[in-house]
C-alpha cells in the first residue's frame, strides 16, 4: 500500500531528519513523506529538500509563504498526496509527539474501515504523565464536549495522528474545510461522520515534546 505521510512544519530543522529516518526504517516499503513547510526561518524547508535528494525522491516538499495555519497545510498536503497517487494518507506531528512505529499497526487496521485514528482516549491510550492535571482535564473535557455536541463516534476528536484511505478524502469536500488548529481535527471527523465514514481507533501514547 502506497502511504504518504503529510507533515506540516515550522522550525523543525532538528526533528525532521530524525523523523524521516524513523519513518523509512518502518517495514512499509511504499511509504513516502510530504513536508509542508511554512517558510521556517530555521531552514527546515531547505533541509526537506536535502532529504529529498538523500532518499531518492521518497521525500516531497511543499513550500508556503509563511505561517498559514495547520488546517490549510493539511488540506493542501492532502491534495498533493492524492495527486502523487497515495492509496492512504497519514497525518502526524513532526516533533515525535506521535510514535512513528504506530503507523505499522494503523496501516494494518485500515483494512475494512475508512480511517484510523491514533487515540489517547481508548483503553490503552495515554497522555504524557508529565502533563499537569489541569491540562489533562482540559484536553479530556474538550474531547468530551466535541464528541457530545456533534454526536461523534470518535473518542479522540482533537488528535492529529490519523491515517485516511484515499477514497475517504476524495469523498470529502476538503475545499470547504476552513478550521485551523485542533478544531481542524474535529471538523474533519465531523464531516467524515456525516458522510457515513467508519473509524477505528488505535491506542497511542502521546508524548509532550
Amino acid at each position: 500500500m502506497k502511504i504518504i505521510v503529510v507533515i506540516p512544519t515550522y522550525n523543525e530543522a532538528e526533528n525532521l531528519p530524525r523523523l524521516a529516518e524513523a519513518l523509512f526504517a518502518l517495514p512499509l516499503p511504499e511509504l513516502s513523506l510530504l513536508v509542508v513547510d511554512d517558510n521556517s526561518p530555521d531552514g527546515t524547508g531547505q533541509i526537506a529538500e536535502e532529504l529529498s535528494q538523500q532518499y531518492g525522491g521518497r521525500v516531497h516538499v511543499m513550500h508556503r509563504s509563511g505561517k498559514l495555519g495547520l488546517g490549510s497545510a493539511y488540506i493542501q498536503g492532502f491534495g498533493r498526496a492524492l495527486t502523487l497517487g497515495a492509496e492512504a494518507i497519514a497525518q502526524m506531528d513532526a516533533d515525535f509527539s506521535h510514535d512513528p512505529k504506530k503507523l505499522v499497526e494503523m496501516a494494518a487496521a485500515l483494512e475494512g474501515v475508512d480511517a484510523v485514528i491514533g487515540s489517547r482516549y481508548v483503553p490503552g491510550g495515554q497522555l504524557d504523565e508529565r502533563w499537569p492535571f489541569w491540562r489533562k482535564a482540559l484536553s479530556g473535557f474538550g474531547n468530551f464536549y466535541a464528541r457530545t455536541i456533534l454526536n461523534l463516534p470518535v473518542r479522540d476528536t482533537t488528535g492529529g495522528f490519523r491515517l485516511w484511505r484515499r477514497e475517504t478524502l476524495q469523498r470529502m469536500p476538503l475545499e470547504r474545510v476552513k478550521s485551523n488548529g485542533y478544531i481542524f481535527q474535529v471538523e474533519m471527523a465531523y464531516v467524515a461522520t456525516l458522510l457515513g465514514m467508519r473509524f477505528k481507533e488505535i491506542p497511542i501514547y502521546f508524548a509532550d515534546r
